[in-house]
């Protein structure tokens, strides 16, 4: 195999995968909880970059049910912006597997 040859193939792939993270950070996943009440969008990096929280699910006496509705967005909103980001990583790498 020829070694020139590979590492323009490595300098290649890596090139395209520096431009698939910053097309990732443009791209957002949201995800939604209490019925659309609460909403938590992630950018394709992994980065929350909004949130959403109407006023009819804030309840002063119960703050740790209103902590638990936002957690559970913020957690789907990263595990999409992850998927989201995999599916993309894949499209780069032929299904290596490489890390980001």
């Amino acid at each position: 195999m020829n070694l020139q040859k590979l590492m323009k193939q490595a300098q290649a792939m890596q090139a395209n995968m520096a431009n698939a993270q910053a097309r990732l950070a443009e791209k957002s996943f949201t995800a939604e909880a209490a019925g659309g009440k609460i909403k938590v969008t992630a950018n394709g990096v992994g980065m929350v970059t909004d949130l959403k929280i109407d006023a009819a699910v804030v309840d002063p006496d119960d703050a740790e049910f209103l902590s638990s509705l936002v957690l559970k967005a913020v957690q789907d909103a990263l595990n999409g912006s992850k998927e989201l980001a995999d599916a993309e990583m894949r499209k780069v790498t032929g299904g290596l597997g490489f890390p980001m």
